[in-house]
């Protein structure tokens, strides 16, 4: 099989594997517990949370451990409008964000909130004017991605958060995408939120956190004992948290950016050359992820194309319906047309592809397309 779906989930990296392996043996206990081995398990957790504010800029005490990004988004959205609803009952989010973004904002729509959406350009990305004229007197929160999942996109988050500080509105930034793959330093982008998710950088699934920038406080989403210096209830996953704090610490050496670049511009730059305009290159070439490839097989079906590549594995842009094919929300909202949106597959690139599988993939790619 050729894995080109690192943006869906990455696969455990060795070293984070092996530093998980005694958790889930000799290394056992409660973390609450205040018996010597308990502590241990604690002192490993503690860990994990400054190999992770290391990557990310923080403060330990500035990181909370979630069950994954979806999580850690819902905490801060319904958590900042349960908070601060008194001033206000307003929110500003993208038209292309993740539906764990959209899906708590829909949710607070029927519960009395107002949401706009803003929309992006052709490439997939924000106007911050757009979101700055969007700031209404009643605005709690801006939610805006920090990179998008399907094209890669990369957001001006740092230009919409200095604006939004002046006027007293917090900033929030889902950057599960973007974490590991780019620089992504909470002081930089001067957001208040920023959530991740571990099986985005080498990490197990079902582990994530949420940043919440010193003097904050909003409700929590999980209501229980005290774990988490009580802002979010239940017993640690122990395991899963170390495997997120080494790949944390992996990830702040930064070392795939090279790699990952050169396989993914080998892969646009192959298909390019064998298929000229029966292909396009969706998204925002001079600012995305350098992973990301949102290639578009000019009218085809982008579904198609990977049925007859089962080797291949990869997602993507248009979704069958009984009508025929359908756009992605993100394809639909860059206003991308039918003939490309439906020919659309996102190919991400990782630490482990090679230069042998994207030779490949091309290969296989061009001949189900020219088929």
């Amino acid at each position: 099989m050729i894995y080109l779906d690192y943006n869906a989930s990455t696969p455990i990296d060795p070293l984070v594997r092996e530093a998980m392996l005694p958790y889930l043996g000799e290394i056992h206990g409660n973390p609450t517990s205040g018996h010597a081995l308990g502590q241990r398990v604690r002192r490993g957790v503690e860990r994990a949370r400054e190999q992770l504010a290391v990557l990310i800029g923080a403060d330990p005490d500035e990181v909370i451990f979630t069950s994954g990004g979806t999580e850690a988004n819902n905490h801060t959205i319904k958590g900042v409008a349960e908070t601060a609803s008194t001033r206000g009952r307003h929110l500003i989010t993208s038209a292309i964000e993740h539906p764990a973004v959209m899906k708590p904002c829909r949710y607070l729509e029927h519960r009395g909130f107002e949401v706009t959406f803003v929309d992006v350009d052709a490439s997939g990305r924000v106007d911050p004017e757009t979101v700055i004229r969007a700031i209404r007197p009643d605005t709690l929160l801006i939610s805006i991605m920090l990179a998008n999942n399907e094209v890669g996109t990369i957001q001006p988050i740092a230009e919409i958060a200095r604006a939004a500080r002046e006027r007293g509105v917090w900033v929030h930034t889902d950057a599960a995408q973007a974490c590991g793959k780019i620089p992504v330093r909470v002081g930089d982008l001067g957001v208040d939120f920023l959530s991740l998710a571990g099986h985005k950088v080498y990490a197990p699934q079902g582990v994530g956190a949420l940043y919440i920038r010193r003097g904050i406080e909003i409700e929590s989403l999980l209501h229980g004992a005290g774990h988490e210096s009580g802002r979010r209830a239940g017993t640690e996953a122990v395991s899963a948290i170390i495997g997120l704090g080494a790949a944390a610490e992996i990830a702040s050496r930064g070392s795939d950016a090279a790699h990952v670049l050169t396989m993914r511009d080998r892969l646009e730059a192959g298909l390019e050359a064998r298929l000229g305009d029966r292909i396009a290159i969706l998204g925002d070439r001079g600012h995305r992820l350098p992973n990301t490839a949102m290639v578009a097989f000019v009218g085809k079906v982008g579904s198609e194309i990977l049925a007859a590549c089962p080797e291949i594995c990869a997602s993507t842009g248009a979704a069958c319906h009984s009508g025929g094919p359908k756009r992605s929300a993100v394809l639909a909202a860059m206003d991308v047309a039918e003939p490309v949106a439906f020919g659309a597959a996102r190919l991400s690139v990782g630490r482990y592809t090679t230069e042998a599988e994207v030779e490949q993939a091309v290969a296989m790619l061009s001949a189900a397309a020219t088929a």
